[in-house]
């Protein structure tokens, strides 16, 4: 069962409540790079990512954000840390959301003023508490970063803002370790309605990262936990859109794009698949609307799998069944098994607009 949140809004997306868990990235371009910005942002629109959050170290990235908000459909949210001024300037300039621990941007009546403003302006704010970046106080009283340390810096952040009648919040427990980010999350989850940005943070490559992310995230998804996510990759932030989708789609909580089925391969396996279902994927991956696509390779799985897809083949001995929506439509050769299928894809996605 989902945990239940209050529900905020950041620009014209719904963040907690009964929406749906939302993807979003982060570019990794110098904020004041307008051109470099929008590419990368438009680049990560087209790959599914819902809000887009931008670096603000100085006041020409904030500079920057007027005309980057004009030039996306995206919400857009400033990171700010240490200096009000950055995030005063960022909600004069439209920003949809403000990613910032309120006690690191100086006194109380700068915290004010700042909260003040994103009230007045119907922006939420997120307090995103980062392992490796915990108050001394609360660092030195725990030795390291454990769960009650992130949430105890969490629990000081909130009381800020609630005590300046501020509840437009959402709230991250982020850290490099799985267990530690789950744990905490699982134990603030207990204390508070505010809803969870969900993340592992500085997870790696893309190869690690992508499994650290898939099973921290897809253990505090499986449990409820958690109503907008981000995964955290050294590399292309387009490839953190596609495998946040992939983890909610996985748990069948959100439908996007092609969903690819295919065998592991064994010694049964009558065709190439390996390189098909490569192809395929390759192929489909502009296709937003949801298509299941099978690509099996022998006769004992097959069958079944490719019937139950909307589109699929069941191999034999260098020819295929292609199969749409469970009846087997025709047999082709192996090399025209890619061409038959996405076509037949095409022929789908077609029909359902009719």
């Amino acid at each position: 069962m989902r945990r239940k949140t209050r529900e905020i809004k950041i620009g014209g997306v719904k963040v907690g409540g009964n929406a749906p868990v939302s993807v979003q990235s982060m570019t990794n371009t110098n904020t004041a790079d307008i051109a470099a910005t929008l590419a990368q942002i438009k680049a990560l629109e087209a790959a599914g990512c819902e809000i887009i959050r931008v670096a603000v170290p100085d006041m020409d990235a904030a500079k920057a954000l007027g005309p980057i908000r004009k030039h996306i459909d995206i919400p857009l949210i400033a990171d700010i840390h240490f200096d009000w001024r950055l995030a005063l300037a960022s909600l004069d300039a439209g920003v949809d959301g403000l990613r910032l621990n309120p006690g690191n941007i100086g006194s109380k009546e700068r915290i004010g003023t700042v909260v003040k403003a994103a009230k007045d302006r119907g922006v939420p704010i997120r307090i995103g508490v980062n392992a490796g970046s915990l108050e001394k106080d609360i660092l030195s009283r725990y030795g390291h970063p454990t769960a009650e340390a992130l949430v105890e810096s969490a629990m000081r952040h909130i009381a800020m803002l609630e005590d300046l009648d501020f509840r437009d919040i959402k709230i991250s427990l982020k850290a490099s370790s799985v267990p530690l980010t789950i744990e905490s999350y699982r134990l603030l989850a207990d204390k508070v309605d505010y809803p969870f940005h969900i993340g592992i943070t500085e997870a790696g490559t893309i190869f690690s990262g992508t499994i650290k992310s898939s099973v921290g995230l897809g253990i505090l998804l499986a449990e409820g936990i958690g109503d907008t996510l981000r995964v955290s990759l050294t590399g292309d932030p387009v490839d953190e859109a596609r495998v946040g989708w992939e983890i909610l789609k996985s748990l069948e909580l959100r439908k996007r794009g092609i969903n690819i089925i295919s065998c592991p391969t064994c010694g049964r396996i009558k065709l190439d698949s390996i390189t098909i279902a490569a192809e395929v994927e390759k192929r489909l991956s502009h296709i937003t609307e949801p298509v299941n696509v099978a690509v099996m390779g022998c006769v004992v799985n097959g069958p079944g799998e490719a019937g139950e897809a909307d589109v699929g083949i069941a191999g034999g001995d260098g020819v295929g069944l292609i199969y749409v929506k469970g009846k087997p439509v025709k047999k082709v050769k192996e090399e025209e098994i890619v061409e038959a299928l996405i076509e037949e894809v095409s022929k789908v996605i077609e029909g359902r607009g009719k």
